[in-house]
């Protein structure tokens, strides 16, 4: 570790010199977009403007954040096969997504999720759980990306100390909220597109210079990942993390369920799919988005078992104990290690690409939540749809700073923790509380308001609660807080439970409610989400 920190003070203006390209580069995009928007429609949706192909690739951007480069690669590091079962939820997901989401969103919806939801239901009640649950999620997400930025920077500058961590959150903070206020859905997304070929090129590089340390063989580097690793054949085996124990067992099916059903219920991601001027479109995008995705979820395995085999865990857990540097760390060693030149810039480029990744995944977080406070929470519940576009996009600007004021100070106290880890937990929300109501809102005949807003909020405070209970927070030496251990839910993540009861909860409030649904307008919205008629 103090190697490491004298080679990165060495190359320090290397480091700085790179971030500050992608800065300057990144922010020119975001106010050469801020000039082309010209309305609401601009500021949430780009426009409408963009390809499937452009689509895919910031839908990509989206999803390849600081918890799939540097989370995941840290997890097969330090945990072999069951690492890599984070890669495969995340990549399975999207065909949830594609069959059963991608399509009806974009014909049914404006903006937001909200708006399928409200489509025919009362606005005020609907929006208003929607848009509180959209923001909780996004939180969850944001706090991944910031623990990442932490992390990384620390790591490059050399610097241990808690405050040095708590200033590269505030900047990254400061730089997501710039982006969102003055660029936009276009500037986000193109932020986005540069920032998806920069990681793929990235990560395509360590690829082929990992697997040519190994003459290309992949037999020969899973053996020397598990002989570096002190585990053995175990590290190739399923059981490391999840299966030693029943409770670890139940833990890595509550994961499996929340990575393979959160992806269609990330805010982010949907509002992705409003971006684009048809619903042919829509299905395109994620096509590619699945393509992109799936080639960079396979070279995550040359990462993590490149990391294990070249750089070791025991020095990767004493630069993060959750593994969050194992990719840059890989880097430098790809390069020529500690204190070359090579080792320096590779680990600089790296870093910025990875740095690249976070910026771009916490713009379009806090676009997603911004705009659902602004769109759904302020213009139609508020102010009871009498806003001005003007004043809606206003709103969301100052949401954008109140959002990212709040991720800031909740990433304060959780940089132990995995990011690939935080982010299932955001999957986890995801799946109890969005996925059910969008899912019977396009597919339920009978699906009302009572039911819409009991699945949201079951499945909201459900998960929610599990978590605040589990050694996530409390309880673990890796912990929020490590010395309070007020936890009594044994798993570490909540979807085994909260996920049926949002379904639950949707189901049962309908049948009990005595609403009657309008079936006139669920066939107006059948219609539209199926053929696209009358959509914006």
């Amino acid at each position: 570790m103090i190697q490491l920190a004298s080679a990165a003070s060495d190359h320090r203006g290397l480091t700085m010199t790179l971030f500050g390209l992608f800065v300057a580069a990144t922010l020119g995009i975001t106010i050469w977009a801020g000039r082309q928007t010209k309305d609401a429609a601009d500021f949430y949706a780009g426009g409408r403007g963009f390809t499937g192909f452009q689509n895919g690739l910031a839908i990509s951007g989206d999803y390849m954040s600081a918890a799939s480069f540097l989370g995941i690669a840290g997890a097969i590091a330090l945990f072999g096969y069951d690492g890599f079962l984070y890669s495969i939820g995340f990549l399975v997901a999207w065909l949830v997504a594609l069959l059963l989401v991608a399509e009806p969103l974009r014909n049914s919806g404006r903006y937001t999720m909200a708006d399928v939801l409200a489509f025919r239901m009362r606005q005020r009640p609907v929006r208003t759980a929607a848009g509180v649950s959209t923001i909780v999620v996004s939180i969850f997400y944001l706090l991944a990306q910031m623990v990442g930025a932490g992390s990384l920077v620390a790591l490059l500058l050399g610097v241990s100390g808690e405050g040095a961590k708590r200033w590269t959150i505030v900047a990254v903070g400061a730089l997501m909220v710039i982006y969102v206020a003055i660029g936009g859905m276009k500037g986000t997304t193109w932020v986005q597109i540069v920032k998806a070929v920069l990681l793929i090129a990235g990560t395509a590089l360590m690829t082929v210079l990992v697997l040519a340390k190994y003459h290309f063989n992949l037999s020969s580097l899973l053996g020397a990942a598990s002989e570096a690793s002190g585990k053995g054949a175990a590290f190739l085996e399923p059981g490391l993390k999840y299966g030693t124990t029943g409770t670890t067992k139940l833990d890595f099916l509550s994961l499996g369920l929340a990575l393979v059903l959160g992806t269609a219920g990330l805010p982010h991601i949907l509002v992705r799919f409003y971006t684009v001027p048809t619903a042919k479109a829509a299905r395109k995008s994620v096509l590619w988005a699945i393509g992109i995705i799936g080639g960079f979820y396979l070279m995550t395995l040359a990462l993590g078992f490149g990391a294990a085999a070249l750089v070791g865990p025991k020095a990767i857990k004493a630069s993060n104990a959750a593994g969050n540097t194992a990719a840059p760390l890989l880097a430098q060693e790809l390069g020529g290690g500690a204190g070359s030149t090579g080792g320096a810039i590779l680990l600089a480029v790296i870093s910025a690409v990875a740095f690249a990744t976070i910026l771009a995944v916490v713009a379009g977080l806090t676009l997603a939540s911004s705009a659902s406070f602004a769109h759904d929470l302020w213009a139609n519940v508020i102010r009871r749809g009498k806003a001005s576009e003007k004043e809606e996009v206003r709103s969301a600007k100052l949401a954008a700073v109140a959002i990212g004021a709040i991720a800031i100070l909740l990433s304060i106290f959780a940089d132990k923790l995995n990011a690939a880890a935080l982010v299932a937990l955001a999957f986890a929300v995801a799946a109890s509380a969005n996925l059910p109501t969008l899912l019977y809102s396009l597919f339920w005949k009978r699906f009302n308001t009572t039911g819409a807003v009991s699945s949201v909020y079951a499945g909201l405070i459900t998960s929610v609660t599990l978590v605040i209970f589990s050694t996530v927070v409390s309880g673990g030496k890796n912990s929020l807080f490590p010395h309070s251990d007020f936890h009594w839910f044994p798993l570490e993540n909540p979807g085994l439970v909260s996920i049926p009861v949002g379904f639950l909860a949707g189901w049962i409030g309908t049948l009990l409610s005595k609403e009657t649904a309008d079936p006139a307008k669920y066939a107006e919205l059948e219609v539209r989400s199926l053929t696209g008629l009358g959509a914006h």
